[in-house]
């Protein structure tokens, strides 16, 4: 046995409050006495009854303000696609009933091809796609019925 091949066991219990007085955080657990903290839970965020940061900064406004509610399409790779039988249209439902995509997900956010890893046999793409993942179908002998 070997200082350096030691299993690794540094994880802490959790202090246990409130266990009477013998523990030496009974009563009060580790509270101090009175007050607001002392008795319920307040958020992080309160100020002791100032108005809060959130409330005293200016809004954002213009352009590009809301970028976390926009929605990104699901990315299918062109390696995935060899799963696919030899002259198969590449369209939503094809992926769908191939479990590819999640049919509930690709509804709301749509699906767009993207050109990771090769592809070896010739499909028609009906779906959004990517220029190098247009090149890689073109390629392999397949067409693309649609644009970006």
């Amino acid at each position: 046995m070997e200082l350096n091949k030691l299993r690794k066991i540094t994880k802490k219990e959790k202090r246990r409050l409130g266990q009477g007085h013998g523990s030496g955080r009974g009563k009060t657990a580790g509270r101090g006495t009175k007050g607001q903290k002392a008795r319920g839970k307040i958020s992080l965020t309160f100020e002791g009854g100032a108005l809060p940061l959130i409330k005293r900064l200016p809004f954002r406004r213009g352009k590009g303000k809301n970028k976390v509610f926009k929605k990104k399409p699901i990315a299918v790779n062109i390696k995935v696609l060899n799963t696919l039988k030899k002259d198969t249209v590449v369209d939503l439902k094809t992926l769908i009933s191939h479990r590819i995509v999640d049919e509930k997900d690709a509804k709301i956010y749509g699906v767009k091809i993207l050109g990771e890893g090769s592809l070896n046999l010739p499909l028609t793409v009906k779906l959004p796609i990517s220029k190098g993942a247009s090149l890689k179908v073109k390629k392999a002998g397949g067409h693309i019925e649609t644009a970006n």
